[in-house]
């Protein structure tokens, strides 16, 4: 190890108390143990330039362990990413750049948001999809690059690793270098308590390259040269599997469970540093290391200068290569969205895919498919490819029966950028997907989660299978967009939105078929809701979502017999209605006009919008599904009964 690598290394590990401990909280010993490993990739490994951290061929990083968050803001204020002292000496504070788990879009540098374990490990995968689908598609001088990450036990732990890993090794995503801190701790104490997994032979079953390094983590070399064998696997991906003690060189906290956490303070602080050869003095960086390590975080500009030139030089689709790096469609894209006629009767799961199927020709990056349930959630994208370690430039994935490693690999394409993933499977099992989906809103991914099924009129698989309370449980998460449209036209609305808008969308769509309704095609979907129905002097308004709207335009009808007048709006959004002008929403739910809403699902949130709601506040039953629906009381004959009752009222 050379003087600078010490030094270099002995800096980090000093970071790595001080900013824990100036705020009192946060992770020390596992940032400190991998110090070394962290500083060869960052210093030897990776192709990144600093000055342009959103350069396209770049090498990502992932940490999915990211409570030891200290880690990597420490190498990005080393290597120029435009973290400072001051930032370091900030953390975890309110508005600071360094906040207790990695989040991306917050700090330059941080590729996604980790903190949930697990999550990360399938982003990479997600990352690596991207990667090779790229490069398969428009060539290895354009898009060729690796993925690398740090996880740990609790990483390795969580199912979602599982899932993510196996479907990596199937897929033979050979830019994949996962680095596992096998350090033996957990926060409960060691983690012979609860795991004896054989993490190496685990991973070989999936068909991944493993190297087993042993106790090399002080070996900056040995460290370097096993990541190097890796990434010269080219058909598989690769663990590198390094023995650490967690909190080296703590005097007294090393090889502690206390060490996953905040116990190195002031007296052990002062002398792990006499021990590190450092002074004792807090954030201590000298500047020639400063002056050093910002040649490094420089070294990748004439790597991203050279792929300036080869993108410049570039002969093939270019419009097409744009398209997927701006996350567009080909010009005129909108032309190519389908249409449905007034009358006709179709699913909208089945009318999504219709769109999705005319939507592949003309947005290039769309990509993805179904947890095993492609044909049933209507993910099917035909003609493109089917994505294998054969054919790499496929846009069908089938991920099979992986729920949540889906949604998260999903973010993982996203924010690597050049893909827009879409992934379905029934609603139901988006409580198997809800980490991922949170933390998608969170980092503003533009992730599409398709969910079919998305009542009590899935029928006789009974209550196990018909969602009632999983659309209220989404919309309670911010920055997701819900959007439930009312048949096949609000389906093609839905879809424009997803493509045009950032963030997440939610598409929930119906298994059974729904009338094509009259006014829906011109309807204003992106303002989340709309009148669809009205008349000259309206004493009702009743409003729905999805497969209700039809049951509401049925309902007033009935209402019509009796001598009573309803408006009917269709609300497929909350989310874009929350965010329309105060004078639209007023247009739309004309305060003073009593309102009932229409749901099969409970009724939490309801009250916002409407005085009463016709909903499902139970679990379902196993019968036909419009048998469910009536019994129920989603039926036009009870909406109206309600209606009357709520003007008796």
């Amino acid at each position: 190890m050379s003087d600078f690598d010490q030094r270099a290394v002995s800096v980090i590990r000093g970071l790595a108390m001080d900013a824990p401990h100036a705020a009192r909280s946060g992770h020390q010993g596992t940032a400190m143990s991998l110090a070394p490993l962290a500083h060869v990739l960052y210093s030897r490994i990776m192709s990144y330039d600093a000055d342009r951290p959103d350069w396209t061929d770049r090498d990502r990083f992932v940490l999915s362990g990211g409570h030891a968050s200290v880690l990597q803001y420490s190498l990005l204020h080393l290597a120029g990413f435009g973290l400072t002292l001051d930032d370091l000496r900030q953390f975890r504070q309110w508005g600071s750049a360094t906040p207790g788990h990695p989040e991306v879009g917050h700090t330059a540098g941080v590729e996604v948001t980790t903190g949930p374990l697990g999550q990360g490990v399938a982003n990479m995968v997600g990352m690596a999809i991207a990667e090779a689908q790229l490069r398969t598609r428009h060539g290895a001088e354009i898009f060729d690059h690796h993925v690398f990450g740090l996880a740990g036990d609790g990483d390795l732990s969580e199912g979602i690793s599982h899932e993510a890993a196996s479907l990596a090794g199937h897929l033979g995503l050979g830019k994949i270098v996962l680095c596992y801190d096998d350090n033996h701790i957990t926060i409960d104490g060691e983690t012979e308590l609860a795991l004896s997994d054989d993490a190496p032979a685990r991973f070989r079953s999936y068909g991944w390259h493993v190297e087993e390094l042993g106790a090399v983590g002080e070996d900056l070399d040995a460290l370097e040269a096993g990541i190097r064998r890796a990434m010269a696997v080219t058909d598989k991906p690769s663990l590198v599997v390094v023995r650490t003690t967690i909190g080296f060189p703590a005097t007294e906290s090393a090889d502690t469970p206390g060490a996953h956490g905040y116990a190195i303070k002031d007296d052990e602080i002062a002398a792990t540093k006499a021990v590190m050869g450092l002074p004792d003095e807090a954030f201590h960086v000298p500047a020639d290391v400063t002056e050093a390590y910002r040649d490094l975080g420089r070294r990748g500009a004439a790597d991203r200068e050279a792929w300036e030139a080869r993108v410049a030089a570039f002969d093939g689709d270019r419009t097409e290569l744009e398209a997927q790096l701006t996350g567009t469609g080909l010009p005129g894209w909108e032309e190519s969205l389908p249409s449905f006629d007034e009358g006709t009767s179709v699913a909208t799961r089945v009318a999504s895919n219709g769109v999705l199927q005319a939507l592949a020709d003309v947005v290039p990056g769309l990509t993805g498919g179904g947890a095993d349930l492609t044909g049933n959630t209507g993910t099917v994208i035909k003609d493109h490819g089917v994505f294998s370690a054969a054919d790499p430039g496929g846009r069908q994935i089938y991920f099979g029966v992986r729920e949540h490693a889906m949604g998260a690999i999903a973010n993982g394409m996203a924010l690597h950028g050049g893909t827009i993933p879409v992934v379905g499977t029934f609603l139901v099992f988006a409580d198997y997907m809800r980490g991922a989906v949170r933390l998608a809103a969170l980092s503003e991914a533009r992730s599409i989660f398709v969910w079919s099924h998305d009542s009590v009129g899935v029928g006789e698989d009974g209550p196990t299978h018909q969602p009632v309370e999983q659309v209220a449980s989404l919309r309670a998460i911010p920055g997701l967009r819900v959007i439930r449209p009312a048949d096949a036209n609000e389906t093609i609305a839905a879809w424009r939105i997803a493509i045009e808008s950032g963030g997440p969308t939610a598409l929930i769509l119906s298994r059974q078929n729904l009338p094509v309704l009259a006014g829906t095609a011109e309807g204003d979907v992106d303002a989340g809701g709309y009148v669809l129905h009205d008349t000259d002097d309206p004493q009702v308004t009743l409003v729905g979502t999805g497969s209700e709207v039809s049951v509401c335009v049925e309902a007033a009808d009935v209402l019509a017999d009796r001598g009573i007048s309803a408006r009917v709006v269709s609300l497929p959004c909350w989310e874009l209605f929350e965010a329309a002008p105060a004078a639209h929403r007023d247009a739309v739910l004309a305060p003073g006009l009593p309102s009932l809403g229409v749901e099969a699902g409970i009724s939490q949130g309801w009250h916002r919008w409407v005085d009463d709601v016709v909903a499902i506040d139970r679990f379902g039953a196993s019968a036909p599904g419009d048998t469910v629906m009536r019994e129920l009381g989603i039926n036009p004959e009870n909406v109206a009964a309600r209606a009357a009752a709520l003007l008796a009222d």
